[in-house]
């Protein structure tokens, strides 16, 4: 059997709809910002203090995401990193009232999609197997495009062709009347089933730090009937990543820390390696971790100036791309608007599956 994604859902009909509302700071088109990384193998250090990760400006985008099958559980499942000193899932008294890992929530309750996090765990990542819906993949598509900077691991898939619908020629045909009474009507034959669509492949992950907001300040006016209408938030200093991922990746996943938590990290000084206290690379290895489980890594390649050479560590280079999102994240606590802007308990690092 394959993922539960891929065997749920026939939603005709899921479809976006997108209004652009604040958008000073960003350019018209999105820049490709794989040179960062080339900074890092020139200096042998990522370069976390860049002036491009600095967030000026954020990019508003009211997206209505229409959908038609009824209310149900979302197929949720979580995961831990080894790299903790207790690596047990399960929470402690402390942690049993914590409720930022939840902070994603209101992007699937608002589309049907019941998200059930037992408050007895504490994961490092969520992620989503279903149910699916294609408005989906137009969510993290639109999210992509709109940002202002991207880090690319794979070539975008080709265009698919558009099919003309087939022209069957008109013909009429009238039964004959002795059929009629020399025998009984035939019964009419069994409707056969419509099999869905294969999913695309090659498929590829957006990684990007956003924020949420309800639509009329209220989360309930968010979740209209077969309707999600929510504000989403992208910074401008904070690049998207895009990897290609293989089958059975989630549909969409989470980090579990918030915008606030992000702020209060401490990040390496300049042209050293590592922080004092070791939490901004803790960050980066828990993403790397999670991702290396999700990365189809024969389908990498670097083609925006930094080769395609069988001697490339890709790895690494994924490793280093994280380090500078999760870096732009936490700088963005220093950009007035985004403190305006943004719900810093409605904001992270989250993961949208695309073709």
């Amino acid at each position: 059997m394959g993922p539960v994604s891929d065997a749920v859902v026939s939603t005709l009909g899921d479809s976006i709809l997108v209004e652009l509302g604040l958008h000073a700071g960003f350019e018209l088109s999105t820049k490709i910002a794989n040179d960062l990384l080339i900074d890092k193998s020139i200096k042998r250090v990522i370069p976390v203090h860049s002036k491009r990760l600095e967030t000026t400006g954020i990019k508003v985008l009211l997206i209505t995401l229409k959908y038609k099958h009824t209310v149900e559980d979302a197929a949720l499942g979580f995961y831990r990193s080894s790299v903790h000193k207790d690596s047990s899932l399960f929470a402690t008294v402390k942690d049993y009232f914590s409720v930022e890992k939840g902070w994603f929530s209101p992007y699937l309750f608002a589309s049907g999609r019941r998200p059930i996090i037992p408050r007895t765990i504490k994961p490092d990542i969520i992620f989503c197997h279903g149910p699916f819906l294609s408005g989906d993949y137009r969510v993290g598509e639109t999210l992509l495009a709109e940002s202002a900077s991207t880090i690319t691991f794979c070539d975008a898939p080709p265009p698919l062709p558009e099919v003309a619908p087939e022209k069957k020629p008109f013909s009429l045909s009238l039964p004959k009347l002795s059929n009629v009474f020399d025998r009984s009507r035939t019964p009419s034959p069994e409707p056969a089933v419509t099999l869905l669509p294969p999913p695309p492949v090659p498929r590829r992950m957006v990684i990007l730090v956003v924020g949420l907001k309800p639509h009329r300040k209220l989360w309930t006016t968010s979740a209209r009937p077969h309707e999600s209408v929510i504000n989403y938030i992208l910074l401008n200093g904070c690049p998207a990543i895009v990897v290609p991922v293989k089958v059975g990746a989630p549909v969409v996943a989470w980090d579990g820390l918030t915008l606030e938590q992000l702020w209060k990290v401490e990040l390496p000084d300049e042209d050293v390696e590592r922080s004092t206290s070791g939490k901004f690379e803790g960050i980066v290895d828990v993403l790397f971790e999670y991702l290396d489980l999700c990365v189809d890594w024969e389908r990498v390649t670097l083609s925006e100036g930094l080769g395609n050479g069988e001697n490339l560590n890709t790895k690494g280079m994924l490793k280093d791309a994280l380090a500078l999102l999760v870096a732009a994240g936490i700088m963005s606590g220093a950009s007035k608007e985004v403190q305006k802007e943004t719900d810093k308990e409605r904001g992270g690092i989250a993961m949208w599956r695309i073709p």
